[in-house]
């Protein structure tokens, strides 16, 4: 069974920056694609970054160079650095293993004044 399990959400301003972590068990992490979701409020759940096996990423069309995501296959994680946060970037984030299914509980970030 793997286990994804994120961190790293919290309260921030608007312009303000945040790092999700994500963390991953499983002996074949550095083949499988990552990727972070979000969900708000009243919203169905959206793609905000993935990333390949090789690096390859993709983002969604609301991050607009504001986002980075990164993975260590050593340490089994997979990171989300946010900067320029918007009030609509508030949502829960969830990490996602593509290619297994498994999801993270989420971790919520709030961007308020």
């Amino acid at each position: 069974q793997v286990q994804v399990v994120e961190s790293g959400g919290g309260l921030v301003q608007p312009g303000g920056s945040l790092r999700l972590s994500c963390a991953a068990s499983g002996s074949f992490f550095r083949i499988y694609a990552m990727g972070w979701y979000r969900q708000a409020p009243g919203k169905q759940r959206e793609l905000v970054a993935t990333i390949s096996s090789g690096g390859s990423t993709n983002y969604g069309d609301f991050v607009k160079g504001r986002f980075t995501i990164s993975r260590d296959n050593a340490k089994k994680m997979v990171y989300l650095q946010m900067s320029s946060l918007k009030p609509e970037d508030t949502a829960v984030y969830y990490c996602k293993q593509i290619d297994s299914g498994y999801w993270g509980q989420g971790t919520q970030v709030t961007v308020s004044s």
